[in-house]
């Protein structure tokens, strides 16, 4: 019921608050025998931590991991990994006029209509501070799937706000802010975040997922279907508004002789599906996309009510992404390493080895 945890197999639940004294996850069910150190999560935490560039929050976490348990010589002994990630630089004083506020946007209303009590500081469990632990979980599915399938996770932002990124290349990913697969574009995103910015406003972005080499076999009809839980997963991700199979809302326009896959002796030959036939996965990539929302948090004075029903005023101050999307791409890549381990467990506990 209380909606801390994804997965059935490979089980991640997520703890802890944006200005507690720590976050983490606790993963149950990951088979022994994985060689795992703290340098392997870590890099994927790098990848996500904020206060790397100008184009995103200045809170500065070293989001350095600790690993508390399951571990044995530097190996999983297929007993709950403990995850430590403490918070170092929280600035509560920023959100001490929010306790009796509720900022447009943000969950603040639907918490206090919930729980009557919650953390307004950074968000308290809303906060995606919380996808921290998140990457560090996925880090460790990403390996194990690598090591056991070649299985191999990648993102990439393809449109901040109106300005659509033509992918170009894999390799350009990596060496800026925005996981831009087109290093031709950076400046004008650059120039257009700075803008934002001075404005003090926000904005949106989609971001692309894929994952190459996952066997075929994996999911569960009817209810369990692999891409099902997939948009489960995605739509846990803060600020995400709309989840994509393969040609997603494009299918409306197709016709049933252009969406529906080709089959081969060599193989498919499109992918429209986004890897996945019926719940299962087909062999082919997995393709999904993502639309993030404008981040809530901006200095501009928007209408609200206070607790007890007042008319206010609001803007927003602290620390806080103009575009949540540029740091989403490595989350977005756990999540979906979480639910292909979890279901590649769950197939091979029922059928056997993946074919």
């Amino acid at each position: 019921m209380s909606g801390n945890t994804l997965g059935k197999l490979f089980c991640v639940t997520n703890y802890g608050e944006s200005h507690g004294p720590a976050i983490g996850a606790v993963i149950d069910g990951c088979p022994p025998g994985l060689e795992l150190s703290a340098e392997d999560i870590q890099f994927e935490l790098d990848r996500r931590r904020p206060g790397t560039s100008r184009h995103v929050t200045q809170r500065r976490e070293p989001d350095e991991v600790e690993i508390l348990s399951g571990l044995y010589e530097g190996r999983t002994t297929g007993t709950p990994i403990s995850l430590l990630i403490r918070n170092t630089d929280a600035r509560s004083k920023d959100y001490g006029n929010l306790l009796d506020t509720f900022r447009p946007g943000h969950a603040d209303y639907t918490y206090w209509k919930k729980f009557e009590n919650r953390d307004p500081r950074g968000g308290g469990r809303s906060s995606a501070r919380l996808t921290a632990p998140t990457v560090a979980a996925g880090a460790i599915a990403k390996k194990w799937l690598r090591e056991q399938y070649g299985v191999l996770i990648r993102g990439y932002m393809s449109q901040l706000g109106p300005i659509r990124i033509p992918f170009q290349t894999w390799d350009s990913v990596a060496d800026n802010p925005f996981y831009a697969p087109n290093p031709g574009i950076v400046p004008e995103l650059e120039a257009y975040m700075d803008e934002l910015r001075k404005e003090g406003d926000s904005i949106g972005a989609r971001i692309e997922v894929v994952a190459e080499n996952v066997p075929a076999g994996l999911g569960e009809p009817l209810y369990d279907r692999l891409d099902a839980d997939i948009a489960h997963a995605m739509m846990g991700l803060n600020a995400v508004k709309g989840v994509s199979i393969g040609a997603g809302f494009e299918s409306i326009t197709q016709k049933g002789s252009e969406h529906g896959d080709a089959i081969y002796a060599d193989g498919f030959g499109s992918n429209h599906a986004g890897g996945v036939l019926g719940g299962i996965s087909s062999g082919q990539d997995v393709t999904v996309s993502l639309a993030i929302k404008p981040t809530s948090s901006i200095r501009t004075m928007r209408p609200s009510i206070t607790r007890s029903g007042e008319a206010i005023e609001v803007q927003t101050l602290g620390r806080h992404d103009p575009c949540v999307g540029i740091r989403a791409t490595p989350i977005a890549e756990a999540l979906l390493a979480i639910v292909l381990m979890d279901h590649a467990l769950r197939q091979r506990a029922q059928c056997g080895l993946t074919r």
